[in-house]
């Protein structure tokens, strides 16, 4: 089956069973590594990723619902190469990794909770963010979350004011 979808803002065509995790797609067929493995089954969250901007489990969606969407992986999370994520930021920052291996899935669960909600509460972070980490780092992760909504915030403010700043001298 030939399937096309946007990946990280690139285009991309594949030919893939449409039963195929696009997890392994993006993997194995886009060699893009970020996005990783945990159990198969849409427990733990390490295959998190964005699809039209909503958090997925790649591993149990299959490739031939991709078609024609706007996927977004960890690789494609920052603005550009010379500029974190707020979220990416806020993990540096908070010092949350340990062993690192879930924390892209973490990473594209928290910002897309950040689209949703820009300031959430502990409950509400507890609610969304049903991911698994066996190194237990869940209180960093959750200052880290606070801290890029905090982030976020202090972008979407100097974007404005910048914004303002532009037209006022036009």
């Amino acid at each position: 089956m030939t399937i096309s979808f946007k990946i990280n803002g690139k285009a991309q065509t594949v030919e893939v069973d449409g039963q195929t995790p696009l997890l392994w797609v993006i993997r194995d067929l886009l060699n893009l590594k970020g996005t990783k493995f945990g159990c198969g089954q849409a427990a733990c969250g390490a295959c998190t990723i964005h699809v039209n901007g909503e958090a997925v489990r790649s591993c149990s969606y299959a490739v031939k619902f991709a078609a024609d969407k706007e996927i977004t992986t960890i690789e494609g999370l920052s603005p550009s190469e010379e500029q974190l994520h707020p979220v990416q930021q806020a993990w540096i920052d908070e010092i949350v990794p340990q062993c690192g291996y879930c924390q892209p899935g973490f990473m594209m669960a928290t910002a897309a909770l950040l689209n949703k909600n820009p300031n959430p509460t502990d409950e509400d972070i507890d609610n969304s963010i049903i991911n698994i980490c066996r190194c237990a780092t869940y209180y960093r992760m959750r200052k880290a979350i606070h801290r890029a909504a905090k982030l976020t915030q202090a972008n979407m403010s100097a974007s404005t004011n910048q914004e303002e700043t532009t037209s006022e001298t036009h």
